[in-house]
């Protein structure tokens, strides 16, 4: 896997103060995108033991809410089997701290109806998952007013929650 930028101090993309990871490599391809070159799963550096490293340091204060998984898209089956080992470390050396991650695709859909069955990494990724940011950017439903999402569709998902329900259930502040 490789990624484009981490953020040690972002406050953008998910609840308090995070570090952000943003991953290389999507298929989704959405107009309008605003990291279009983290479609290509080769932009950036790849990703290694020391970035890690670097990534659990920065976790490491009192003052840093949690981790938030971006691209690029994490959930990519490429990507999922760097994500899935790293989430584990992080859950592992930073107990307490919450994970985010965005995704294009869609929670019901696309990683409980295709991914989940298809690969034993996502059901493992999803439990180690706090929120979950779904579906993919659409231009025509931009809106800058909305917290944390770029477009009218996307949806914040508790997943903790909806795991143990069965039912989709939105992340409430």
């Amino acid at each position: 896997m490789h990624y484009g930028e981490i953020k040690n101090c972002d406050i953008a993309n998910g609840n308090g103060v995070r570090v952000s990871l943003f991953v290389s490599g999507c298929s989704h391809h959405c107009k309008g995108c605003f990291n279009e070159e983290t479609w290509d799963f080769f932009y950036g550096e790849p990703f290694t033991r020391e970035t890690e490293d670097r990534i659990i340091s920065w976790l490491k204060p009192d003052y840093i809410e949690g981790l938030t998984l971006l691209g690029g898209e994490p959930l990519e089956y490429v990507n999922q089997k760097d994500i899935l080992p790293f989430l584990e470390r992080v859950r592992q050396e930073c107990p307490g701290k919450n994970i985010w991650c965005y995704t294009g695709y869609i929670y019901e859909k696309d990683i409980l109806g295709r991914m989940v069955p298809k690969w034993k990494e996502t059901s493992r990724i999803l439990s180690l998952i706090d929120v979950l940011v779904d579906g993919p950017f659409v231009e025509e439903k931009k809106d800058i007013s909305l917290r944390f999402r770029g477009s009218a569709n996307q949806r914040i998902i508790d997943v903790k929650k909806s795991l143990e329900t069965g039912q989709t259930i939105l992340w409430e502040e």
